[in-house]
Formats: structure tokens, C-alpha cells, sequence
């Protein structure tokens, strides 16, 4: 194991006390989204090559749909190979009028992060970076990106381009937030989680016999080698500072970090360390509710027209937690429910179907910051009816009027006979 893999009882900062020197950091559930960690999570910055993540999405969903395929052969233009031969640019040089495949370009620009290979790509499902780089922000938009702007497929200076950027001004480059950075990457690995089989390739073997390693030092055998790291991307640039975007998974948990403009290469993989120590040794998964849970006191809910005259209520499901060691009591429950279920005495009105939504739960923690979920979701549950309330007969329901009418009656009559007295 590396000096840099996490070790049960290795000591760790508190969470407001990290030591990260990148200006922005995020910790979220790679499963749930949930966030656990952030700093300036919501401060716009450069993103460099992490811009890549989304051109990885949207060749995936590309695939997908049938538009293009892994095999596909691109030939490469005049730009392309003069652009994978720029000095002090990342590349897998690429050559003019030869065919690469889809898989080829996309290895380059996920591993490599070969700038000009995810130019060829945006080209081939765009006709243009111009075309692609407005799918991109179109993209962005769907998938619940707030704060972000992107100028070209690559994450590059708008500068580095050759004269030929596709957007926005001369020295322009991507922006986001580390919170979108990190849905960025949640979308893509849980919309497509092949696309770790590429991120996780520590070196790769390239038709030019040339073995191109993984600028990910986090990976095995790499330099800041972490137990369970399987992506996914770096970047840098002058106005960016440098960047990690990492999954990392350990017994079935699986975590993204993301830390934004570190001043070296080495301090952005010493940050993501510290993310990541952190995680595993302070939060763990937690049943926060069991299913069927029933809130005290309100087990039920008045029915009417019914054949009985109230019906249990009970959560859907069980809700589980990231929690911090030793916090799971440190949560209460709120009951809410669904007011177009009630008539205007605040009833349920049968029939009633067992397992019939009829509100929700929602859990906050009594003390300490709720930073929600990356994907805007609560922590919540729905409520449900544990039973079935059918409808009662024309005469039950007749009976019950009568019944009520004469009750109102002995009621009156009662009160009027008490006031003789």
C-alpha cells in the first residue's frame, strides 16, 4: 500500500480544518449525491482538462443513441495534427489523413489527456468545436450545471488553439464551480460507469508504440498511488491553477473529490489525499430510519367514508446516511403530508389503497450543517398507507348519518335538560 492510502486509526483534521491549500474542494456519496465536504464550493473558476468530463459524457451518450460507435474511424484533418504537435500541450500525436477510432481519440482524451483527440471527437459528432461547445452548454443546462461557461471542447487557453478557437474571446477559457464540477462527474460515472474502465488505465499503450501515462497520479502504480482510486480527471492551465476531479472506492463506498486551482501538481493529489482520508475515516453509512417507520403520535390518519374510520401510515422505505462517527442519533424527523389527500376537515377520504402515497418524511440533523445532496435532492421518504380502506356501502354510510343525526339530537337535548339544573 502507498504511504498516501488511507489506514484505519490513521489521525485526520477536523472538517473546518483540512489544511487544503486549493482555494475550492467538494467530498460528495458517489452513490447519492449527498454532500459531506465543501469549500468555496460555489466559487467560479477555471476548470482546465476537467472540461474533458463533459466532452466524455456526451461521446458516451452519443454511443449510446447510435449516433456514433467504438469503432468508428475518424480521419484526421490538417488542425487536428498540427494541434497534437503544439509544444507544451498535452498530446498523443495524431497524423494527417490517418484513421483512428472512436475508442482510440477517446482513450487519449481520458487518459492522456490528449487535447487534440478531443477535438477530432467533438468534430465528429458536431461538424464543428463550434457546434459541439454549444451542445456542451446545452448539456450543462440538463444535467443541473449552474455556474459554468465553456468556450471550447478541450479545457485549453482559448490562446493554445492555434488561431482557432471555436467561442468566445481570444484568451477565454472554461469555467465552473467545484459543486458543478462534481456533478459533472457524478452524472457521468452513474449515467455511464464504463467510463471508468478507460479512467482507470494508469498507462496507456498507443498505436504509436509510445506507453502514455495516466495524469492521474492517484492510480495504481502511479506516484500518489490511493487504495481504490478509479478516476478521473486532472487539469491545469496558467488562469486555472491545477485541478483533481477523483472516484475513489473502498469497501463498497464510493466517494468524488474534487479540489480547484492548486499551485503544483503534487499539492492537488496531497489535497485530494486529505479529501479522501477524511471521508473514510469520519463519516460512515448509516440507517438513519428503518422501513415501515411510524412517526410517534401520528401512526394513523382519520378516514372518512370508509369501513374503518382511520388507517396506518408508515415511511416507504428505509433512509440511509452518510453520518459522522458516532452522529446517528444526531437527526429528527419531520411528517408531512400531502394536503390534496385531505378534505377541509383535514381527512383522508376512502377508498385508500395500501401502499397509496400520502406525504413524506423529511430528516435534518438537530446540530451541525446540512449541505443537501449535489443533485438537489432532500433527505426524505415518502409515507405510505399500510393498509387498505375500502369504501363503505350506501348503508353503512346511511346508518352512519342517521347514527350522527340522532347523536347531534341527544347531544342538544342533553345539553339543554343539563342547563335546567
Amino acid at each position: 500500500m502507498s504511504q498516501f492510502a488511507y489506514q484505519p486509526g490513521e489521525a485526520v483534521a477536523e472538517s473546518d480544518n483540512l489544511g487544503l491549500k486549493a482555494e475550492a474542494a467538494i467530498i460528495i456519496d458517489g452513490k447519492t449525491g449527498q454532500i459531506v465536504y465543501e469549500k468555496n464550493a460555489d466559487k467560479v473558476l477555471g476548470i482546465a482538462s476537467m472540461s474533458k468530463m463533459m466532452t466524455e459524457y456526451i461521446i458516451m451518450e452519443s454511443i449510446k443513441n447510435g449516433k456514433i460507435s467504438w469503432d468508428q474511424k475518424v480521419k484526421i484533418n490538417k488542425y487536428v495534427h498540427d494541434l497534437s504537435k503544439a509544444p507544451n500541450l498535452s498530446n498523443v500525436g495524431l497524423t494527417e489523413g490517418e484513421d483512428y477510432t472512436v475508442k482510440e481519440l477517446y482513450q487519449a482524451m481520458a487518459v492522456y489527456s490528449g487535447n487534440a483527440a478531443t477535438v477530432a471527437l467533438a468534430q465528429l459528432v458536431s461538424g464543428s468545436e463550434k457546434n459541439f461547445v454549444k451542445l456542451m452548454n446545452e448539456k450543462a443546462k440538463k444535467l443541473g450545471l449552474k455556474n459554468h461557461r465553456f468556450v471550447n471542447a478541450s479545457g485549453l487557453n482559448n490562446t493554445d488553439l492555434l488561431g482557432e478557437y471555436p467561442t468566445g474571446k481570444a484568451d477565454d477559457e472554461n469555467v465552473m464551480t467545484a459543486k458543478d464540477t462534481a456533478l459533472l462527474a457524478y452524472r457521468l460515472i452513474n449515467d455511464y460507469p464504463e467510463v471508468l474502465k478507460i479512467a482507470s488505465i494508469s498507462k496507456l499503450k498507443f498505436r504509436d508504440g509510445k506507453e502514455y501515462p495516466n495524469f492521474n497520479w492517484m492510480l495504481p502504480g502511479l506516484i500518489f498511488e490511493y487504495k481504490g482510486v478509479d478516476g478521473l480527471k486532472t487539469g491545469s492551465t496558467d488562469y486555472a491553477g491545477y485541478g483533481h476531479t477523483g472516484t475513489v472506492i473502498q469497501n463498497g463506498q464510493r466517494y468524488i473529490t474534487v479540489v480547484m486551482k492548486s499551485t503544483n501538481k503534487n499539492e492537488r493529489f496531497a489535497d485530494s489525499t486529505k479529501l479522501m482520508n477524511y471521508a473514510y475515516s469520519t463519516f460512515k453509512k448509516e440507517k438513519i430510519l428503518p422501513a415501515k417507520y411510524q412517526v410517534k403520535g401520528k401512526e394513523t390518519l382519520s378516514v372518512v367514508k370508509g369501513k374503518e374510520k382511520s388507517v396506518k401510515i408508515e415511511s416507504e422505505k428505509a433512509i440511509e446516511l452518510l453520518v459522522e462517527n458516532g452522529g446517528k442519533d444526531n437527526y429528527k424527523t419531520d411528517l408531512v403530508i400531502d394536503k390534496n389527500k385531505l378534505n377541509e376537515d383535514g381527512k383522508l377520504t376512502a377508498p385508500i389503497k395500501k401502499g397509496e402515497k400520502l406525504g413524506y418524511i423529511t430528516i435534518t440533523p438537530k446540530k451541525g450543517e446540512d449541505y443537501g445532496y449535489i443533485n438537489g435532492n432532500q433527505t426524505k421518504v415518502n409515507v405510505v398507507a399500510a393498509e387498505t380502506v375500502e369504501k363503505a356501502n350506501w348503508f353503512v354510510l346511511s346508518m352512519r348519518a342517521v347514527g350522527g343525526f340522532f347523536g347531534d339530537v341527544w347531544s342538544s337535548v342533553a345539553s339543554t335538560v343539563k342547563g335546567w339544573f
